[in-house]
């Protein structure tokens, strides 16, 4: 008969428990699976958004019956991409994909998102002048989210024309993330997840090992070959795996379809885009079957080659310690690295440590895997020779005996918390590299784009701690050649939010500032006088004082510069100085950050907001990065917390006959519940 088959045959014969190893086999296989199609879908939608962005981008060329300008602006935490077209002629103008047409002066092509804000906010109308004749096609598009728009003006309202040459560019454009980030993000996922997931699949090929060794080693007595006693067990083994990557898959693309529409903070992609690709089909449905046939057919060598030790429970190998020679290596890096850190020198950067840190990573990660079983055994060992207590001198006993099963038990939440520690790090990392190092944020906005509405809600938005009026001097025509100085509107308590300290302030009088750090203005000489033009058209003139501030700012800061302090009470009710900037300060954690760019978006959605010292678009990847570490710590968390469910179910059923056993002997129950707790408390404490 064919070893296949007759495995089959055994594994229904085998009454309940072999159906129900063989169910839960499968669907442990299908959680694994599906897992690992969500994990390696991941490069596939940052992929599909690349080309789209990169098939749209516009290039200048030789046309001479159109020109472009392009802008990129933040609406609140978001990126708003303007191409704005202006025509010169009647020929033909290469249209962008998505587009049939590009618009005419006084029109403009929308994306979905955009067509969403303008319709719900209409203070957003100025963002998109002109009637709205169409929306982007998702070919032209990075996502569903994305705020993108094709503007026709006339050719002579645009101050940085350039002749529209075609769309489409041979290097690869990346919106959504970074390249040199990727690198950082697969890496993170797949020590997160991809690590966790081999040992879940592991566990789940290894289910009733020992009951399943026993029968294979009585088919081998009873005149079976040693090659088809391990086609018996690889048979079971791919059969369950594979209608699990059946199953897995199937749940995926449903769980795709859902979370696409959905969407994680920051990121929304398209359905089509996360089906899997070739490469995850054959991962899945032949590489998870092939790794259970390989990891069954291990578990299965001792029933093959010495079936009448493992029929009479023959004395057991202990485990190779040569796995935890890896954790010497790893540690011995991190540590390195820990030690040059407390000690004031920073040892990253440079191609040592782009080698150095992955590398002591993974070797920290195989070393607790390899070295957990050795180091139980050890320690068992060692406590049972020590222990008085009859209920943990059996449990260091049976784990002495068998610190496998320590390994299999305990493992997936090792990864976990692995896993974890690893994403902290990368994530603080990046969110170190992407932000301000300062505790404030500052926002400016000219003020001329403000109404007086406006002005009042933007000051008084949740996170905001304080505002300033950043104003120039008046210069006068183009031809003179005026001495010019800078200044801030402020009181005292005002501009000790933007600074880390001052001293010497007064309220209601013109004073110099000086900050020690930064260079000073030589055109504030005391005793000379500027003129600010005022709103009204008047000029108010303020001389330059003797009285001093000193200040030590933040850099970057719009308020880190200006050399006079001026008081509000100074400028006439119903007037501000032509030209202002209103500068906004609150934390700079991300959260409060996001908030006030999102309030001032609402409040004033045609503004232009400058986020001093911040990158808008490092400011959206970060959001991105962080949703997708997220979701693999929820992947590897699921799988972690699995694997230790279905090991310790696991285990628990096959020694349901040595527990027997046991409480024949005159064993109480308290005592055997106590010894079933410190076998699997034991592999997770060390």
């Amino acid at each position: 008969m064919n070893p296949f088959l007759l495995g089959m045959r055994l594994l229904w014969g085998s009454g309940r428990r072999g159906r129900i190893r063989f169910l839960l086999m499968s669907l442990g296989s299908a959680l694994g699976v599906a897992c690992l199609a969500a994990t390696l879908t991941i490069p596939t939608i940052i992929a599909a958004n690349d080309a789209r962005v990169t098939s749209r981008a516009v290039h200048p060329g030789n046309n001479k019956n159109a020109v472009y300008q392009e802008f990129l602006d933040p609406y609140g935490s978001q990126r708003l991409r303007r191409i704005f077209v202006g025509r010169t002629g009647t020929g033909h103008v290469p249209a962008p994909p998505g587009v049939k047409e590009l618009p005419h002066a006084g029109e403009a092509v929308i994306s979905p998102k955009l067509a969403e804000i303008l319709k719900d906010n209409p203070r957003a109308a100025g963002l998109v002048p002109g009637r709205v004749i169409g929306t982007i096609a998702p070919v032209g598009l990075g996502g569903p989210d994305e705020l993108y728009a094709y503007i026709g003006v006339p050719p002579t309202e645009l101050s940085d024309a350039r002749p529209l040459g075609h769309f489409g560019s041979v290097n690869a454009q990346h919106e959504l993330i970074d390249p040199s980030t990727v690198d950082i993000l697969q890496f993170t996922l797949g020590c997160i997840v991809l690590l966790p997931l081999v040992i879940f699949l592991t566990v789940c090929a290894r289910l009733s090992s020992e009951s399943r060794a026993r029968r294979l080693a009585a088919l081998r007595l009873v005149g079976l070959s040693t090659k088809d006693t391990l086609r018996v067990n690889a048979g079971e083994s791919v059969a369950a795996v594979f209608l699990g990557s059946v199953l897995g898959l199937l749940g995926y693309l449903g769980v795709n379809e859902v979370m696409a529409r959905i969407g994680l903070p920051g990121l929304r992609w398209y359905p089509e885009d996360g089906r899997p690709e070739v490469i995850t089909l054959i991962a899945c449905l032949l590489g998870c079957p092939a790794l259970a046939a390989l990891v069954s057919r291990v578990g299965a060598q001792q029933a093959a080659l010495s079936p009448i030790s493992v029929r009479r429970t023959g004395e057991r190998k202990p485990p190779k310690k040569y796995g935890t020679v890896l954790l010497i290596p790893g540690l011995g890096i991190i540590g390195g690295y820990c030690v040059l850190s407390v000690m004031g020198k920073d040892p990253s950067g440079g191609p040592a440590s782009a080698m150095l840190v992955p590398g002591a990573v993974l070797l920290t990660g195989a070393g607790l895997a390899l070295g957990l079983a050795p180091i139980t055994a050890w320690l068992s060992q060692h406590l049972a020779k020590r222990s008085e207590s009859l209920a943990l001198t059996l449990a260091m006993r049976r784990t002495e005996v068998e610190p496998g099963s320590a390994l299999r038990v305990a493992t997936g939440l090792v990864l976990l918390v692995f896993g974890a520690s690893l994403t902290q790090g990368v994530l603080i990392e990046l969110d170190q590299v992407s932000r301000r190092t300062a505790p404030v944020q500052e926002y400016s906005l000219p003020l001329a784009g403000l109404s007086t509405q406006q002005h009042s809600q933007a000051i008084n938005l949740s996170g905001v701690n304080a505002h300033v009026l950043s104003v120039d001097s008046w210069q006068g025509s183009s031809e003179e050649d005026r001495p010019r100085v800078s200044g801030i509107v402020a009181t005292c308590t005002q501009l000790a939010a933007f600074s880390k300290s001052i001293r010497g302030c007064v309220d209601d009088k013109v004073m110099l500032l000086r900050d020690p750090d930064y260079f000073f203005d030589e055109d504030a000489q005391p005793g000379r006088n500027f003129p600010f033009l005022l709103s009204d058209g008047r000029k108010m003139n303020v001389a330059v004082p003797q009285a001093t501030i000193t200040a030590h700012f933040y850099d970057p800061s719009k308020v880190n510069g200006p050399s006079l302090l001026i008081p509000p009470s100074m400028i006439p009710r119903g007037t501000h100085i032509v030209n202002a900037s209103l500068v906004l300060v609150s934390s700079s954690d991300p959260t409060t950050l996001r908030s006030v760019l999102d309030g001032i978006g609402a409040i004033a959605p045609t503004a232009s907001v400058e986020p001093v010292g911040i990158v808008i678009d490092s400011l959206a990847q970060l959001t991105v990065i962080r949703s997708l570490l997220v979701v693999g710590m929820v992947l590897g968390l699921g799988i972690g917390v699995a694997a230790f469910v279905v090991s310790v179910a696991d285990r628990a059923m096959e020694r349901r006959g040595q527990v027997t056993a046991l409480a024949l002997l005159g064993a109480r129950a308290g005592t055997l519940r106590v010894v079933q707790v410190v076998q699997v408390v034991l592999p997770l404490v060390v």
